[in-house]
């Protein structure tokens, strides 16, 4: 028995190829991941669609997932205008100027070590839960730390999607 995918699958399953694509790349930066996923539409369902994600986050080689890490904004500064940096980084909405200003000077010290953005899933976390994942992974290996960045897009990705495929029609 086939499942009729819900509305937002199926306008995503419909959508012009180039439509489609851009909402991919709102979800991930990475070119290569939008066109993995891209490529194996129609989907049945979100599990479907959540599994090609998984495999096309695992596939991305070394210059794609700093394509989609220079998606992410800085954990305290979501993008302006950027209504899923904003919901993302909530945690650090309410954070006081210390915790900013900590947060600011981790971010600067993990981009010089690690020559990327420091990426976390942040939803649900607070501002010290984020603080705290940061200061411990600046002791990790920068192979160590690439392994927990693919896994943390992976995350990200599926709740991105989720809520893409989520959304009623307009209509």
């Amino acid at each position: 028995m086939t499942s009729t995918p819900q509305p937002g699958l199926t306008r995503f399953n419909t959508s012009p190829d180039s439509v489609a694509l851009a909402a991919l790349r709102e979800v991930c930066a990475s070119r290569a991941w939008g066109t993995r996923l891209l490529a194996r539409r129609p989907y049945t369902g979100l599990n479907a669609l959540l599994a090609v994600s998984d495999t096309a986050t695992s596939e991305l080689d070394g210059a794609d997932l700093a394509e989609a890490m220079a998606g992410h904004p800085p954990i305290g500064r979501p993008k302006p205008g950027d209504p899923a940096s904003a919901r993302e980084q909530r945690g650090m909405a309410g954070a006081s100027e210390g915790l900013r200003a900590e947060m600011l000077e981790l971010n600067l010290a993990y981009q010089e070590r690690f020559g990327h953005v420091f990426l976390i899933c942040a939803t649900g976390a607070t501002g010290e839960q984020m603080r705290d994942a940061l200061k411990t992974r600046m002791g990790h290996t920068p192979e160590r730390e690439r392994a927990i960045v693919r896994t943390e897009l992976g995350k990200i990705n599926r709740i991105r999607l989720t809520r893409l495929v989520a959304e009623d029609d307009d209509s």
